[in-house]
């Protein structure tokens, strides 16, 4: 019946080159006004060249009855219409055929057959051969006589066409020393085998209240199609319990227990089976679940959303964090085969073969200890932290609280559990490393650079002892700037190590609007930061203008209308050790990586240099408002901040943001750190001293090794 070709085909010249990867309908519609140059039409009939394209146009487009149509008179009369439709849908849209090309290469007259190349796009990659098509004459004209071998060359009446996919392995996501953070993990399926449950109404009852599920939602699943009295019917995916005789807690774990229990209550319904199952888990669970974020199965929206892409009804995708933005890298790409066997189910050709591609491991610049004990220390507080090496630009931790768990999405949310946490007053779906805060005190550093650097502010100049408020003149009617201490002299070293918020208007309202401005444009306010996670950008204004002296003397200390992203508060922060140069920050772990500038000369090397040694005071000075942090053996600098947000200045029920920037001051310690942490509501629980203290906690930590 003809002779099939796989691979690189190499075309004959041909009276016609037919393609078909076209828009659905069109096709149609063209075939049925298209002149053939060289075809010879006998009076009021089709040649079989056209009619072969035609048939062939309705393989592309799902039209199997039209292909029973064009079949010749006497298979009409013999072919069951229903066989001839199940058997080519059930080939062609099994093997995801797209993309049909066909090319005439010859027609006998007087055997009325069709030489012919066909191609086509199908899971397991292309598909090509030649065939003949035999067409006979009736009344009415030229009709296809159909074989089986028609699908495929090799193709008997009794044979079939087989599709084996070959898994892909989803890649791990991992810390800089390989822990994993996202991997292959196990958890229990909890199912049901009908044959055996008994009285069906009260087992789907309790398993409901047991699984938390409306007995609906149990009832459709045994309810499908597929499912057979002996089958195990998956209803709920669980916390696999690890092996109680071998496991031993170091203390007493109330909620493996209650899950124990759940368990074995779950087993004593008729029916009722418990398997293990292969998920994707996170390790660390809530204390990277932001970062990390979770998959999910595909859905019909996502098939058509990424169309040719590998994906099936039996993929997950991932739907935020690393998973989202290594969507590609992570996924990997099944392997497929496309093979025909005969009757007894033994393999007589394969037809398409491609190999799986497992995906990429991913690994991150994150120290997962750290990531850990950071989230331990705010885990219930509104807060978000970022930790990154000062002299790498490596990120080592990014953490928001209160967090929500990425295998709970694995195992499956209720409705119910959906809604709570969507609901939840605190947000522990929200992402607030992502967004941009007001940053109070911790600003001044930069206030301070940019004064330095504009030369309108002189580190030695003495403001001025105003006492605890202070306004520039009567102009600002009822309107004061306050600050907490008094002391003398008022220069700028001793004005960031009192975080004196007067020192920093006056320094803003001397370097003007539009000086603070362009410097804040240079230092990438109101642009993207150069990262793998899209964050929020940091902003100067509401408007593109700081419109009035009150706003531009507030800004100076960090409120006004002043937000900055914490990552790139971190990065700012990255100048004042790396002699004025903004680091560029990294998630994605090279070995030996050289630090990129993001800013080059974001200030000069003496001014970032006289900063530093300020910071180095604020934290080791007794008086500098970061002293809770000092640690004897190890040099640290950095600033506080408490930033209020309240709707007036005579606001009392306002809350307030705490902060606190540190970083190692000594290019010669062994484990540098940066760490910018902000919590919210600290208003009534110390301030920035509350971040402060959690943080000191973290840094003993991290240099103990532990």
């Amino acid at each position: 019946m003809g002779r099939r070709r796989r691979g690189n085909r190499g075309r004959k010249k041909g009276r016609l080159l037919w393609l078909l990867c076209i828009p659905t309908g069109i096709l149609a519609a063209g075939a049925g006004i298209l002149v053939l140059a060289g075809i010879i039409r006998e009076a009021g009939q089709t040649p079989p060249e056209e009619l072969l394209l035609t048939y062939m146009g309705h393989i592309q487009e799902r039209e199997y009855e039209e292909m029973y149509g064009m079949l010749c008179e006497e298979q009409l009369s013999v072919l069951d219409r229903d066989e001839f439709i199940r058997r080519n849908s059930a080939i062609y849209e099994g093997v995801e055929v797209q993309n049909l090309v066909v090319e005439v290469l010859e027609y006998d007259k007087k055997r009325a057959a069709v030489r012919y190349q066909t191609s086509m796009d199908t899971a397991a990659g292309e598909i090509s051969f030649e065939n003949e098509a035999l067409f006979q004459k009736g009344e009415e004209g030229y009709g296809l006589l159909w074989e089986d071998s028609l699908i495929f060359p090799g193709l008997g009446p009794e044979d079939k066409v087989k599709v084996s996919t070959l898994r892909a392995e989803r890649g791990e996501i991992l810390d800089r020393t390989g822990r994993v953070l996202a991997g292959e993990g196990t958890a229990s399926s909890v199912g049901i085998v009908p044959g055996r449950m008994g009285d069906r109404d009260s087992a789907i009852r309790e398993m409901s209240e047991l699984l938390g599920l409306e007995p609906e939602a149990i009832g459709k699943k045994l309810s499908a199609g597929w499912v057979k009295d002996d089958s195990f019917v998956p209803v709920k995916t669980i916390p696999k319990i690890p092996d109680m005789e071998f496991w031993i807690p170091m203390e007493p774990d109330e909620a493996l227990e209650q899950e124990k229990e759940r368990q074995e209550r779950l087993l004593q319904i008729p029916g009722v089976m418990i398997s293990d199952v292969e998920v994707r888990s996170y390790p660390f669970g809530a204390a990277a679940s932001h970062l990390t974020g979770y998959v999910q199965n595909v859905t019909a929206e996502d098939l058509e959303k990424h169309p040719g892409e590998g994906y099936t009804a039996a993929s997950v995708i991932g739907r935020n964090g690393m998973e989202g933005l290594f969507e590609k890298e992570l996924k990997g790409q099944n392997g497929c085969r496309i093979y025909i066997v005969n009757s007894e189910g033994k393999e007589k050709e394969e037809l398409a073969y491609r190999p799986v591609q497992h995906g990429q491991d991913i690994c991150l610049t994150i120290d997962a200890d750290l990531q850990e004990i950071l989230y331990e220390q705010f885990r219930e507080d509104k807060s978000t932290s970022v930790a990154l090496d000062p002299y790498t630009g490596e990120v080592l931790a990014l953490v928001s609280t209160p967090s929500y768990d990425s295998n709970d999405f694995i195992m499956g949310l209720s409705q119910e559990e959906w809604t709570a946490l969507n609901e939840e007053e605190r947000k522990p779906l929200y992402n607030r490393f992502r967004q941009v805060w007001c940053p109070g005190s911790t600003f001044k550093p930069v206030t301070a650079a940019i004064g330095l650097d504009s030369g309108v502010v002189d580190w030695e100049e003495d403001y001025g002892n105003e006492g605890l408020s202070w306004q520039k003149d009567a102009s600002w009617g009822g309107y004061y700037v306050t600050t907490l201490h008094a002391y003398e002299p008022v220069t700028m070293e001793n004005a960031l190590i009192y975080s004196d918020n007067i020192y920093f208007a006056k320094a803003a309202l001397k370097i003007g609007a539009e000086g603070m401005k362009g410097a804040l444009q240079k230092l990438g306010f109101q642009e993207e930061i150069p990262f793998e996670i899209v964050m929020q950008k940091s902003r100067y204004s509401n408007t593109e203008e700081i419109t009035s002296e009150i706003q531009l003397a507030d800004s100076g200390y960090g409120q006004g209308q002043i937000l900055v992203n914490p990552l790139h508060m971190a990065c700012l922060y990255t100048a004042f050790c790396n002699e004025g140069n903004v680091l560029k920050p990294r998630l994605v772990f090279k070995e030996d990586a050289a630090a990129e500038y993001w800013i080059s000369d974001a200030f000069t090397g003496e001014t970032a240099g006289r900063v530093l040694e300020a910071l180095k005071k604020v934290v080791n000075d007794s008086v500098g408002t970061g002293y809770a942090a000092h640690m004897e053996d190890v040099l640290l600098a950095g600033k506080t901040g408490t930033a209020e947000i309240k709707e007036s200045k005579e606001d009392t029920t306002g809350t307030e943001l705490g902060w606190f920037c540190v970083f190692t001051a000594d290019r010669t310690q062994e484990r540098p750190i940066l760490i910018v942490s902000m919590t919210e509501d600290v208003k009534g629980r110390g301030g920035s001293g509350y971040v402060t203290e959690r943080v000191r906690r973290v840094l003993e930590h991290w240099f103990s090794g532990s």
